[in-house]
């Protein structure tokens, strides 16, 4: 699983040319940063990194408070219809309206071609409230009861006590949700049409799936794939395509690291447990 993620950092570093014509493993032949280059070269790129950090960031903590909120109520054990919400919940993970319904229903409530299309329909989710559900299920009642005989109501519980205790299964959720944004290009595809609202996966989409890159790269660089001068310069489409593959996963990859120790806790426990 590493190696395909290594070959395209190795090709992503090495100059166009000389990796079209095969034989590179392990290392760079012939090392260089152009491909790098002509990549933060287009003008579409910062803009799509910022669009796609401010909707990681913010749908990930709006998703977190919902779904944790919501989780916590269906945990609450004397719960009236409790077993009815959890059905709903439960249908809603296996049965949609579908694409058409679903793109009607955000177009009457003005959603499309807005930053809040990619915000507000994935704030709740049924799969990441089980998880939730079933740790908050095994924090002792006692420590709700000594906290409420000092007067505490449900919202000062769930953010001073609740949420402390339950880290493991909210950074295990932040990296579900977080991961899920910072790659989804589906609702970019389908849902806007402006063009400073596109995400960095899809123009990474755009960049692998297109064999003529010249719509989508910066104006000199265009010129060069369109024409075949990019052969002195020291990139191929192909480089650029690893090149961009690269900077959309890389933010990821960093993150993982820290949050692995609470990710295996989380898992463990939030869908084991209950």
């Amino acid at each position: 699983m590493v190696y395909p993620f290594y070959y395209c950092l190795v090709i992503s570093f090495n100059e166009g040319i000389d990796a079209s014509t095969g034989g590179i493993f392990l290392w760079p032949r012939k090392f260089t940063f152009v491909n790098y280059k002509m990549v933060l070269s287009n003008e579409q790129l910062i803009p799509a990194f910022f669009v796609s950090v401010a909707r990681t960031i913010a749908g990930t903590i709006l998703s977190l408070l919902f779904t944790g909120l919501f989780a916590y109520g269906l945990s609450y054990k004397k719960l009236m219809f409790k077993k009815t919400y959890i059905g709903i919940m439960i249908f809603s993970m296996y049965f949609s309206g579908g694409l058409v319904p679903f793109f009607i229903l955000l177009k009457h409530i003005k959603l499309l071609n807005t930053f809040w299309v990619y915000i507000i329909p994935g704030l709740l989710s049924p799969f990441n409230a089980i998880i939730m559900m079933n740790f908050f299920r095994e924090i002792p009642d006692s420590i709700e009861e000594s906290v409420k005989i000092d007067g505490a109501n449900d919202l000062v519980i769930f953010f001073k006590i609740i949420f402390p205790i339950s880290a493991p299964v909210f950074a295990t959720i932040a990296l579900f949700v977080g991961v899920g944004h910072w790659n989804n290009w589906f609702d970019t595809a389908f849902f806007t049409t402006n063009r400073r609202l596109r995400t960095l996966s899809f123009l990474l989409k755009e960049i692998i799936n297109r064999a003529d890159l010249t719509s989508i790269m910066a104006p000199g660089m265009s010129d060069a794939l369109r024409t075949g001068t990019y052969a002195t310069q020291g990139y191929t489409a192909e480089t650029i395509r690893m090149a961009t593959m690269i900077m959309v996963v890389l933010p990821i990859v960093g993150i993982y690291p820290f949050l692995q120790r609470y990710f295996i806790k989380g898992i463990m426990i939030g869908s084991l447990k209950g």
